[in-house]
């Protein structure tokens, strides 16, 4: 098998797929303040940030500034955890909540009907597929 042809194609369909922004919506939901308000919402109010600088893998600095973003616009609020009061719990207001839940859906209906489309057996194909690749880190492939 010519890997380095099939490569050459994966790289080929993967540029296609970032200029038709095919999977922009999705991934922007792994992202950013989006990821953070999902991360809360599935954790229910029992998050510090170093959790959330952990899970995405980026400085505290930068969760600060995600988390202080979110606050204003009234998404989360922080509390004194009164188990350690030198920690501080992450929650979601009722508007963050609503907000997650309305993107939560909404990443589940494109992936539904991405799934849709490709068919059942190519669907269960793709998430296994995604399943093996998500076992390995970059460096095992360089």
């Amino acid at each position: 098998m010519d890997y380095k042809a099939l490569a050459q194609e994966y790289m080929e369909v993967m540029y296609q797929m970032r200029r038709q922004n095919t999977q922009k919506h999705i991934n922007e939901s792994l992202h950013g303040e989006s990821f953070v308000l999902f991360y809360i919402s599935k954790h229910d109010g029992h998050v510090i940030p170093s959790d959330i600088s952990n899970e995405m893998g980026i400085t505290s600095a930068r969760i600060a500034a995600t988390l202080n973003s979110l606050e204003r616009k009234g998404l989360i609020s922080r509390r004194i955890d009164i188990e350690d009061r030198r920690r501080i719990l992450i929650d979601l207001t009722d508007e963050g909540r609503v907000q997650a839940d309305k993107q939560y859906e909404m990443i589940m209906n494109m992936t539904t009907n991405l799934l849709h489309y490709l068919g059942e057996e190519d669907s269960v194909n793709f998430i296994r597929i995604m399943k093996k690749l998500s076992e390995k880190s970059p460096e095992d492939f360089m």
